[in-house]
């Protein structure tokens, strides 16, 4: 989301206020005017950069340490370099081929993968690094047993397209032999194998009420199995990478910020709640300051990134860091890893 400011900004203005943020980000200092008349290129007289820099500061773009004479950008001032005042470049293509060599090349699970995506993106960025984790039921059935238990229950046994598996145990009103849930699983694997626990759900239930008195009981069987089976199970969950690597910035070195920050991290509910927020948009979303509306990552940046299967978006990924970031990289980063996500996971459907 561009700021008006920024359009409204003379060439001058903007070039100086590029080298301020880049100098910035680079050593973590208040930039004086001295320092901005050396670096900038620009032949004008030290006055006219102070002039120009108060205007930054009435403009909401910078500010001024009460311990410094220099000056350091605002979120503001952050979110106008991002969006008009750097190039964004792809990533380097010893970086991409890093990416692509610490990623499994094998068969995984997809939970595997995404943890293995996490600690990735911290490495790569020294941030922490976040995933989220899609339901399992938004992954294509692969195969599916049942296995007679006392009391009329049943063991369900699910294979999903991206490797995993999942056992759920059922009641059932009235218990099945072995033969009938042989039966009802051949049925179920033959009709129904590719597509998602929801779509297959539905079907059936759609089937039961159509047909009514008239369903055979083999797929009758096979609809009350698979309703509760299939029923819908908890929700999304977000993997968290590398937090303590935000210790070590002293712009989170606040004991009270960091205890805000990581109880965020750990009871994960506003963490998810954004992450669920940026998986619903394409592309890379950034966050600095307050902009996410959680209070406990004020003083961080979130960059994200969506993947999916198939054209579906099945999530987000991510890094948290101070909003003194390299943005220039950090973007291009996630960017790529998420590219790389969802072709690893497109290539384990359309094996299926």
């Amino acid at each position: 989301m561009p700021l008006s400011h920024g359009h409204d900004l003379d060439a001058r203005a903007r070039r100086l206020l590029r080298t301020l943020i880049a100098q910035y980000l680079a050593d973590g200092e208040p930039v004086g005017s001295r320092t901005l008349s050396r670096s900038s290129g620009l032949d004008v007289s030290p006055a006219t950069i102070r002039n120009i820099m108060a205007d930054l500061e009435e403009a909401g773009l910078v500010a001024s340490p009460h311990t410094s004479a220099g000056r350091v950008p605002t979120p503001r001032g952050l979110r106008l370099f991002v969006d008009s005042l750097i190039e964004l470049q792809p990533l380097p293509r010893e970086e991409m081929a890093r990416l692509k060599r610490e990623l499994p090349p094998g068969p995984t699970t997809t939970r595997d993968l995404l943890g293995n995506v996490s600690t990735l993106l911290s490495a790569m960025t020294h941030f922490a690094g976040v995933v989220t984790v899609p339901r399992q039921g938004d992954f294509p059935l692969r195969h599916i047993d049942f296995v007679p238990l006392p009391d009329a229950r049943v063991l369900v046994i699910l294979v999903f397209s991206d490797n995993q598996v999942q056992n759920r145990i059922v009641q059932l009103a009235k218990p099945l032999d072995g033969r009938e849930l042989e039966q009802a699983a051949n049925y179920l694997n033959t009709h129904f194998a590719g597509l998602r626990v929801d779509d297959i759900r539905a079907h059936l239930l759609r089937e039961l009420r159509e047909a009514g008195s008239e369903l055979n009981r083999l797929v009758a069987s096979a609809t009350e199995l698979a309703a509760a089976s299939f029923a819908p199970q908890g929700g999304e969950d977000v993997l968290v990478s590398g937090q303590t690597n935000l210790m070590g910035y002293a712009e989170l070195a606040d004991l009270d910020r960091l205890r805000e920050l990581f109880e965020a991290f750990q009871k994960k509910n506003e963490l998810l709640q954004l992450m669920e927020v940026c998986a619903r948009a394409p592309g890379v979303r950034l966050f600095i300051g307050e902009e996410s509306g959680f209070a406990a990552l004020d003083g961080c940046s979130v960059v994200t990134a969506s993947y999916g299967v198939q054209g579906r978006v099945l999530g987000a990924i991510g890094v948290i860091g101070p909003t003194r970031m390299a943005y220039e990289r950090v973007i291009p980063v996630v960017q790529a890893t998420a590219g790389l996500l969802s072709e690893a996971l497109n290539r384990a459907a359309t094996s299926l």
